[in-house]
């Protein structure tokens, strides 16, 4: 009886004491899934990843290209990823939340951060993707890869805005050629109209000469009078 008496209060308080832990613990690591679940919000895609085996530097050089894509990478538990991924689409991934992860987060190009990491993965073979939500889509591995060939939206847009002005330039390729030829042609029928010009104005020279010649011939009679008065002179 006095067993009992004095065994319950010990039981009750390692109880206690435990739950007391277990609600400390939960209290220090809300903020951190508060953390998950804001960077998840809005994004556009989550790509789960293991990166055990990079080295420092090539850890380094892998924030460094998701950053400058846009991209959020973070190590996180996986319980507290589980539990920030509740009631959205990346729940989806809870079943490849074992082992180290470490998550990408994007919220504008959802294609980034399977570019980057199945680009970087080209080179540094310890880095594994597990799998990753984009648009609200699972896909794996496999997937994931073909994910990763999609272009970027800058890429798209250059692609477009060519096969745009490629119709334009044409044109104004066209345009060009036609003001050259019109411009030739402006310039053979000038020199065509200048010999033109030309022939009338040596056509008209001996009209000209001819009235001159009209006027010498009366300046030669006076001389036939000399020899008529001789004639009159010796029939006298």
């Amino acid at each position: 009886m006095f067993l009992h008496k004095y065994t319950y209060p010990h039981i009750s308080n390692t109880r206690n004491y435990k739950e007391e832990t277990f609600v400390a613990k939960v209290e220090l690591k809300q903020p951190i899934v508060d953390e998950i679940s804001e960077q998840i919000k809005d994004a556009a895609s989550v790509v789960v990843v293991d990166a055990r085996g990079l080295t420092v530097a090539e850890d380094t050089q892998l924030r460094k290209q998701l950053r400058e894509a846009g991209v959020t990478y973070k190590v996180y538990k996986n319980t507290l990823m589980k539990r920030a991924f509740e009631g959205t689409d990346f729940a989806q991934l809870d079943d490849v939340l074992e082992g180290p992860s470490a998550i990408a987060v994007a919220k504008e190009d959802a294609t980034a951060p399977a570019r980057v990491l199945a680009k970087f993965a080209k080179t540094a073979s310890n880095l594994e993707i597990k799998a990753g939500v984009v648009e609200g889509t699972f896909y794996d591995a496999n997937g994931m890869s073909a994910v990763a060939a999609v272009p970027s939206r800058e890429e798209l847009l250059s692609k477009l805005l060519g096969s745009l002005q490629s119709p334009i330039s044409n044109i104004a390729r066209v345009l060009n050629q036609i003001a050259e030829q019109g411009g030739a042609a402006t310039e053979e029928a000038s020199a065509e109209a200048a010999p033109a010009e030309e022939a009338p104005a040596a056509e008209e020279a001996p009209a000209e000469e001819a009235p001159a010649a009209e006027a010498e011939a009366p300046a030669e009679e006076p001389a036939e009078a000399p020899a008529e008065e001789a004639k009159e002179e010796s029939a006298e």
